[in-house]
Order: structure tokens, then C-alpha cells, then sequence
């Protein structure tokens, strides 16, 4: 069935001898940003060309996205596919474990990066049809192996796509880090308070002492004066210092809020998967027993 697929005049295609450096090439959007790095390659069952290529995105790389190869740039600085970072992470999620694309998720696939359906794979169009599983694609190794390789292959993997010689083990890392956010938030606030005080102070006080001095040369004059026998009345003013008190407002100190940095160890804990091969059969030695 022909639905319109582009053809490799317009579209310019990844080739097969470029596919062994695509896996964990940077890709580029068409707006410039990085999206992540690119995985496994899907090639086509019929034409055993080059399609798709999965990238890791998402936090630390654990999301793979399905990019179309077609239009897509390989450089030294990276692949170059032509969508928006935007585009490719709202791409349908497509399980690629199973190492096979369907036709449905294709078909899925296509819809979103608006590239048409599949082709009958003739007259130079980079069509999709279905290989003898009912599939339309593939994963290869990143060497361009496909199925019609299989039996110049010196092994392959019996639970699905044809491999070299050796298996890769790989294991997940954590990659961690820190981002700045809001913790909380201070301020100062200046109320008014009365609280009773009590100070000291010194007063003066006039009292009144009687003085006495006998009769003498000197004082005899002034104490002869006036009537010999008389009633009379004297009297002087005492004085005495009370507290006055009046209050004034005085600045005391100026307050400001800083800030510090203070760096402490904090434990991050997550799981992480790790693959494990084992070797099974007469006569199997590991060198790391």
C-alpha cells in the first residue's frame, strides 16, 4: 500500500556505513538545541535501509524517543535531524525493547512528524513493508546488519536481532546533581514594646539645723541690739531637688538581613539496573572466576 512517502531525492538519508558511529552521537533539533544521544538504529526489512534512530531524553537519559532519519545530518559535531526538540519529545511513546517496529507504531510515528505512510519501496521511495514477522523495521547493531546478514554473522542472539561475536553489557549510573529553589523566606519585622525602668538619681534636700554661739567681743553688738526682753519670729526657706523626668528617642543599633552559604552532605539513594551475562554449556570457562 502507497500512502505518499518521500523519496530519497528529497530526504537525505543516514547510509548504512554511517550507522556503527550513530550510537551515543549527540542529536541536534532543527532549532539548534540538544535533544540527547542517539541509541539504536531501525533499519528496513525489505530495503535494509536506514530509518530510525532512538534517542535518550528525559532526566538523565531515561526516555527513548523514535527520530526519523530521513533529512537527518551527520557531522563531526553531532546528528542533525530536522524537527524541533519540542517535536521530537511529544513523539508517541514506542517501546523498543522488542527490537521490531510494527506497522501500527510506525503508522504512529509517521502521523507525528508528518512523513506519510508506508510505501511500496519501489521507484527510489523510502517506503516501509512488512518483513516476514509482519513488522517494518528493524533494530541493527550499529554495523548494518540486518536479517539477510544473519548467516555471514559469526553468532546471533537467538532472542531476537543478529549481533557480532560479543554481547555489551551495560549498567545504569547515576548522574546527580543540585538546582537552586526557594526554602523559605525571611524578613524583619520592627513592633513596639513598654517595659517598666528604673533609675537612680541623686536629689538635694535644705534641712533645717539649729546653730548656737555663746556671747563674745565680736557678736555682743548685734546681740544688744533691739529690746532686752521681746517675742519674735524668724524663719527661713528650705529648698529641696525633685526628679524631672523626660524621655527622647535615640537610634541604638541599625539591623539588616544577610545572607550565607552553608554546604553540607546530603544522601542520595536510587536504584540502578545493571546487566549480568553468564555463560552456559560443556566445557565453558569465565575468565573473571
Amino acid at each position: 500500500m502507497s500512502v505518499g512517502a518521500c523519496t530519497v531525492k528529497e530526504k537525505q538519508m543516514i547510509s548504512t556505513n554511517e550507522l556503527s558511529t550513530l550510537p551515543g552521537t549527540t542529536v541536534y533539533g532543527s532549532d539548534g538545541e540538544k535533544i540527547g544521544r542517539a541509541g539504536q538504529a531501525y533499519v528496513d526489512d525489505q530495503s535494509g535501509q536506514p530509518e530510525w534512530v532512538t534517542v535518550n531524553t528525559g532526566l538523565f537519559g531515561t526516555k527513548e524517543t523514535f527520530v526519523p532519519l530521513q533529512g537527518a545530518q551527520l557531522s563531526g559535531d553531532g546528528l542533525t535531524v530536522p524537527f524541533t526538540k519540542d517535536h521530537v519529545k511529544d513523539a508517541p511513546n514506542v517501546d523498543p525493547e522488542n527490537g521490531h517496529l510494527d506497522e501500527s507504531e510506525e503508522q504512529r510515528l509517521f502521523a507525528h512528524y508528518e512523513l506519510g505512510g508506508a510505501g511500496s519501496g519501489g521507484d527510489g521511495q523510502t517506503g516501509t513493508v512488512s518483513g516476514g514477522g509482519g513488522g517494518v523495521g528493524h533494530a541493527t547493531d550499529g554495523a548494518g546488519f540486518s536479517s539477510e546478514d544473519e548467516a555471514a554473522t559469526v553468532g546471533h542472539d537467538t532472542s531476537g536481532p543478529t549481533t557480532d561475536e560479543a554481547m555489551t553489557r551495560s549498567e545504569e549510573q547515576l548522574q546527580v546533581g543540585t538546582e537552586s529553589r526557594e526554602s523559605g523566606r525571611a524578613r524583619l519585622r520592627k513592633y513596639v514594646v513598654t517595659e517598666q525602668q528604673t533609675v537612680q538619681v541623686p536629689v538635694t534636700r535644705e534641712e533645717v539645723r539649729i546653730e548656737r554661739e555663746p556671747i563674745t567681743d565680736a557678736n555682743v553688738g548685734e546681740a544688744m541690739d533691739g529690746p532686752a526682753i521681746s517675742e519674735e519670729e524668724h524663719e527661713v526657706v528650705l529648698h529641696e531637688e525633685q526628679p524631672v523626668v523626660d524621655k527622647q528617642a535615640v537610634p541604638v543599633e541599625r539591623v539588616r538581613l544577610g545572607k550565607e552559604q552553608v554546604t553540607e552532605q546530603e544522601t542520595v539513594s536510587e536504584q540502578v539496573r545493571q546487566e549480568r551475562i553468564e555463560a552456559e554449556g560443556p566445557g565453558v570457562t569465565d575468565d573473571r572466576a
